[in-house]
């Protein structure tokens, strides 16, 4: 909680920081996400699952030389499957769901097109922040899905700006370190590192 509110803080200290000349505009934004789910080895195999984000953001530029940033507080759920061999060593797939809010928080560089769009690209850090279940059981309770509380990643995407209010994205989201980690209950308890970067698809519409 301390983490996510020196992070408002640091939002609203930018805000007031903005130049006279700069363009602040406020939106809403939501887009679909395409988990891909890696394990540290091969015992369970995973499968790529979507989800989605959505949540209010804000952008302000710098008209002249076209630099900006852009940040939001995102309400993003996101799937991964796990196939797990169960007793008659056939695959059975369990989906694992991770529900959080992401601060993405980017530096971006408007390249005008005329007064009706614009080409973009954008980068920057995400703070996350688990707000769904910890702790998910896999098949019969073989092995334990533990997902950290909170986590980082960078984002590196672009995009197009339409009539100015229009903004549609493709971006990749890379976590750095672990998402989690799966417990496999065999008596040995063995301990495998999972990630989940994931693409992601978005359209804002700024007011």
């Amino acid at each position: 909680m301390k983490k996510l509110f020196t992070l408002i803080v640091l939002v609203a200290a930018t805000y007031f920081a903005v130049p006279a000349n700069a363009q602040l505009k406020f939106g809403i934004k939501g887009g679909l996400n395409i988990t891909d789910m890696s394990l540290s080895n091969d015992v369970f195999e995973t499968s790529n699952r979507t989800g989605f984000f959505i949540g209010p953001t804000i952008k302000f530029t710098l008209p002249i030389v076209g630099l900006g940033i852009d940040a939001s507080a995102l309400y993003d759920q996101r799937e991964g499957e796990v196939n797990v061999e169960a007793d008659d060593n056939t695959l059975v797939s369990t989906r694992l769901k991770q529900k959080s809010i992401n601060i993405p928080i980017n530096l971006r560089y408007d390249i005008g097109l005329g007064s009706l769009a614009a080409v973009y690209l954008a980068a920057g850090p995400q703070f996350g922040f688990n707000v769904g279940d910890k702790n998910q059981s896999l098949y019969k309770d073989v092995a334990e899905w533990r997902l950290n509380t909170s986590n980082f990643s960078v984002n590196v995407g672009a995009g197009v700006m339409l009539l100015g209010h229009l903004q549609v994205g493709a971006n990749y989201n890379i976590v750095c370190g672990k998402t989690g980690e799966i417990t496999v209950l065999d008596g040995a308890e063995s301990v495998l590192r999972g990630r989940s970067n994931t693409w992601q698809i978005s359209a804002a519409y700024y007011f």
